[in-house]
């Protein structure tokens, strides 16, 4: 009888604990005047948040053909990072293939703008946050990780950290995938334009540690050369970056693990700059 008891109140505790642990996800709704249209994100917050304290922001982007809640549904663990981190994370919609930057030929995809820009004021205006590059990071998943490294290396001044995981960092190894030629027209016709967005192009815009960076990517991923060709990089302009590569292929077996290093990485940069 005595067993019963305390396995019942061992059960209690954990039940208890695990709903003082609960983050709060949120799905709110917000307008881009740019692309004249509502545009929905995913915002989850520590246990704990309210308005008298303010907190730093990860914006987690994420891929190809995905949306807003992709993190959400396929990494079940990815809300207690914010309990554990302290930290407000939100889940942009950047369209099926933005790849977030502002396209010059697809009309009404103007992603740079929205997630650099409109969605950072709203997020600033709408919660308690910490309004500056040193409470806010950017990061994402294969065309959310080439997104982030691309918005960060451009608006340098808005986040202070940044991370890729699988990124494509090359747009121009892959002319006729992922809905490329649709936001930015042929690669035959229009190399000048792929060639500009192609992060691993963009180097010129990041001084040392100007940026912390922090870069992996699965060994058997079909994006590996890339990245290791922008580490290279990185190294030969003297820009710090942590820079790892996995055991692990494009999948989100892979990017729900990568994304807890992430977070303390991102974590550290909080702690040291705030």
């Amino acid at each position: 009888m005595k067993n019963i008891f305390r396995i019942s109140l061992l059960l209690l505790c954990i039940l208890y604990t695990s709903v003082l642990l609960a983050a709060k996800v949120d799905t709110v709704t917000t307008f881009s005047a740019a692309m004249h249209k509502e545009i929905k994100a995913v915002v989850i917050t520590p246990r704990n948040y309210n308005s008298k304290s303010r907190l730093p922001v990860l914006y987690l982007l994420h891929g190809f053909s995905g949306n807003y809640s992709d993190w959400i549904k396929k990494d079940t663990g990815l809300a207690r990072l914010t309990d554990e981190y302290h930290m407000i994370i939100v889940c942009p919609d950047g369209d099926f293939a933005s790849w977030y930057f502002d396209s010059p030929v697809k009309a009404g995809s103007k992603y740079e703008t929205y997630v650099a820009g409109e969605l950072v004021s709203w997020i600033d205006e709408h919660y308690s946050t910490i309004a500056s590059r040193k409470g806010r990071a950017i990061a994402g998943l294969s065309m959310g990780g080439h997104g982030a490294l691309f918005l960060a290396f451009r608006h340098a001044n808005t986040f202070g950290a940044v991370g890729s995981m699988s990124g494509g960092v090359d747009l121009r190894a892959f002319p006729k995938s992922f809905g490329l030629d649709e936001v930015l027209g042929k690669y035959s016709e229009n190399p000048e334009r792929w060639e500009k967005n192609s992060v691993i192009n963009m180097l010129y815009l990041v001084t040392p540690n100007q940026l912390d960076i922090t870069i992996d990517c699965g060994a058997d991923d079909f994006f590996i050369r890339y990245n290791n060709k922008l580490h290279e990089a990185l190294l030969e302009r003297n820009i710090p970056h942590d820079y790892t590569v996995r055991p692990g292929a494009h999948t989100w077996e892979y990017w729900s693990n990568s994304i807890r290093y992430q977070a303390l990485f991102f974590h550290q940069y909080f702690e040291k700059n705030n």
